[in-house]
């Protein structure tokens, strides 16, 4: 099958940034093999195709992927019409609220702590409406909702939203694969889309542009309080609500953080694991390190299996392939920097941990988790100010990342394989922090534990 990142890039095969990405080949394969399992699995369940289609057409377009959602939307069409033009009707609405509410980038979101709450930047919410909801039906409605939420709001997700998704009918296998499929969609036309500039940006030779910073109001680190976020339909306490509030977790008495800091925290799931016990053979080799049989994070994941597998050695191609490229650091160091605006403290934590390990710098990180990624913020290296620079603008919602932050990263010594690794990191870290946010939690752990 044509390679979809390419395609969404329009990198033909043998083209030069194609030959860059061989370099992470595991990564490229693999990025495929998630859209594969994602959006045409063999067997897709109780989750159709046709629905599948409806969320990656809806969610391209909120990320403002024209070619996102067109190839989406061009899959749609053949399975339903209808559909692909309820979809169409829905991001004219949705998109014209977005840019009714000013120059504001998301993502947006509220934090429950009072150390982060200045950080809060309020944003438009989601409730399908009547029409869109006849077309689609509840179910399908419930995941545009949720999709809504993670591409614009993933640090407002909560444990109710998952009660409203099994409310409507979905399940804890049907939810796992809806998040993965929200969430590898982030990644995929986020990476798209840095290719796109890569490929159009001028030869590094050739005299740049002056790097125009980003405004404080493209980069959402301030703003004010939101309102808690909710996209229930009726608000009603029902008879499906109690009971599918019954399966979901709340930990009352957890111990959360209350800023970002390095180390030091645990993650507890909202809907149930797979039990250790009980995982099947293809859910342990989905692992694929044995290892993560025991943490809870990766026994959900393994409810879709197929997806985790992918997921993990897109992952590991990434994060770990040292053969060539920019340094295990600056890796580490885009995927803080993307956790840190999208605001997931658990993701932030452990890779700010693990920059810190790489590089011996543990100040700079701090100072990175301490101010956040606003333009004030600059940690003073030049690499590595134009790093956190390209991750953030990357996973702006929509994104701001152009031609002119491929010259910046250039202008600092990078060259194209090393940019891809950048653009792989940050990308990555808008899959990654959109399931931790949408599945669970962090919690604050003993030293020790």
């Amino acid at each position: 099958m044509t390679d979809i990142i390419n395609t969404l890039a329009g990198i033909a095969p043998g083209d030069p940034l194609d030959l860059v990405r061989d370099h992470r080949a595991q990564a490229k394969e693999n990025a495929q093999l998630s859209f594969e399992a994602l959006l045409e699995p063999e067997d897709p369940g109780d989750f159709s195709h046709r629905d599948r289609y409806v969320v990656a057409a809806f969610t391209a377009g909120l990320l403002g992927s024209s070619s996102g959602e067109e190839f989406y939307r061009d899959l749609l069409r053949d399975e339903d019409e209808a559909a692909s033009w309820a979809v169409a009707e829905l991001l004219d609405e949705v998109v014209v609220d977005l840019d009714a509410s000013g120059p504001v980038r998301g993502p947006f979101g509220s934090y429950g702590s009072a150390a982060l709450a200045a950080e809060s930047v309020p944003g438009p919410e989601l409730v399908v409406d009547a029409k869109s909801r006849e077309t689609l039906g509840p179910i399908t409605s419930a995941a545009l909702e949720f999709a809504h939420l993670l591409v614009l709001h993933p640090r407002d997700a909560g444990p109710e939203d998952l009660v409203r998704l099994l409310a409507a009918g979905w399940d804890e296998d049907g939810i796992v694969t809806l998040a993965q499929l929200v969430s590898f969609l982030n990644f995929q036309i986020r990476l798209s889309v840095g290719l796109t500039a890569l490929s159009h940006a001028p030869a590094a030779a050739e005299e740049q542009v002056p790097l125009r910073p980003l405004t404080p109001a493209e980069v959402p680190n301030r703003g004010t309080a939101s309102a808690p976020h909710q996209t229930s339909a009726t608000g009603k306490e029902n008879s499906d609500i109690a009971e599918a509030r019954a399966r979901v977790s709340t930990y009352p008495e957890l111990r959360r953080p209350e800023v970002f800091q390095q180390a030091g925290l645990g993650w507890v799931p909202w809907i149930a694991p797979v039990a250790e016990a009980d995982l099947t053979e293809a859910q342990r080799a989905a692992l694929i390190e044995a290892g993560r049989a025991k943490n809870p994070y990766f026994r959900l994941l393994a409810r879709d299996p197929a997806a985790l597998r992918a997921r993990t050695l897109t992952d590991l191609d990434i994060f770990f392939n040292v053969s060539d490229g920019v340094g295990r650091a600056e890796r580490e160091l885009a995927a803080t920097a993307a956790s840190r605006l999208n605001g997931c403290l658990f993701c932030a934590s452990i890779h700010a941990d693990r920059a810190t390990e790489e590089s011996g710098r543990r100040d700079l990180v701090q100072a990175l988790l301490d101010e956040g990624t606003g333009t004030a913020s600059r940690l003073g290296d030049p690499v590595w100010d134009a790093i956190v620079d390209a991750s953030v603008a990357l996973s702006l919602t929509p994104s701001a990342f152009g031609p002119e932050r491929v010259g910046a990263l250039r202008e600092a010594g990078l060259d194209d394989a090393e940019i891809v690794d950048v653009l792989g990191g940050a990308a990555f870290f808008n899959w990654a922090n959109r399931l931790m946010l949408s599945l669970g939690e962090p919690e604050l752990i003993a030293p020790g534990k």
